[in-house]
């Protein structure tokens, strides 16, 4: 039975990215690995085909009380995919939702969280979901935001975009690494090793060198371009690995549009340098 380590961010934040390069360090491939193998080594939380082994009904029937009570069991399943640590993608705020924390401690080694700039999330998620910028920054700026649960997938509580941050980021805590996306931009070889020192192994620089080369958005674009990307959203009319830079809010954002996010997650911003 293994231990769970979180990667958990925001959306369009760099969670997929940093699976990516997960896999590329862990299974050493001779070239790039596929973008629509990352379940190999990692799983996604909300993923509604865990939870059926519970419930047999769409999972678009399922009450939000009801998921909570399967969290626990399917966080538990989790545990036994790998013998040591197994790595579970999820967007979910640090909280509890009936009595029930949307990551359960007792199966939890760790977590690696990802901040990236809310000017730069919202252009990306408004590219993913097909809405408008304006509706994205609506829907950071909302205590309750939430993803609501269908077929493919369980619901996720998010928060905002800054009680987001602030609940998974609040607390000094040795199992916890907090990223910056635009830190493994500027700085890869230094920021991907954090990641492999914090999960417990020296990063060897030949391999680390390797790894985020296969996992840059060149190459992850290009695999996307060949081979299309399942986990996108249905109906994206974006492809997934669409940008892959900082600061291209600049491009695309009204003096208004950046003046909301700018007023409404001011003190995050400042807490993680984007002012």
């Amino acid at each position: 039975m293994g231990k769970i380590v979180w990667l958990a961010s925001y959306p369009k934040s760099g969670n997929t990215w940093l699976r990516a390069f997960l896999h590329n360090y862990i299974a050493q491939p001779e070239a790039a690995y596929s973008i629509n193998r990352l379940v190999d080594l990692s799983v996604s939380e909300s993923n509604a085909l865990f939870y059926r082994k519970y419930d047999a009904r769409p999972a678009s029937a399922y009450a939000i009380a009801e998921v909570q009570q399967m969290r626990p069991l399917v966080h538990r399943d989790f545990t036994r995919l790998h013998d040591d640590l197994v790595f579970v993608k999820t967007h979910n705020a640090s909280l509890t939702v009936h009595g029930v924390p949307l990551c359960t401690p007792e199966f939890t080694q760790g977590a690696i969280y990802i901040v990236r700039d809310p000017r730069d999330v919202a252009v990306s998620y408004s590219h993913y979901t097909g809405r408008s910028v304006d509706r994205i920054i609506d829907f950071m700026g909302k205590a309750q935001a939430a993803n609501r649960g269908t077929d493919a997938q369980v619901f996720e509580m998010l928060g905002s975009w800054s009680t987001h941050v602030d609940l998974w980021t609040r607390k000094r805590n040795p199992k916890l690494l907090v990223l910056r996306y635009e830190d493994l931009l500027e700085s890869p070889l230094e920021s991907f090793g954090k990641v492999i020192g914090f999960l417990g192994g020296g990063a060897d620089p030949a391999r680390l060198d390797k790894a985020i080369g296969f996992s840059a958005f060149d190459s992850l674009r290009g695999q996307e371009a060949e081979h299309g990307y399942v986990a996108n959203a249905a109906g994206s009319t974006a492809p997934f690995f669409r940008a892959g830079r900082a600061g291209q809010w600049r491009e695309v954002l009204l003096s208004a549009q950046r003046l909301r996010l700018e007023t409404d997650h001011a003190e995050m911003m400042e807490k993680f340098g984007y002012r």
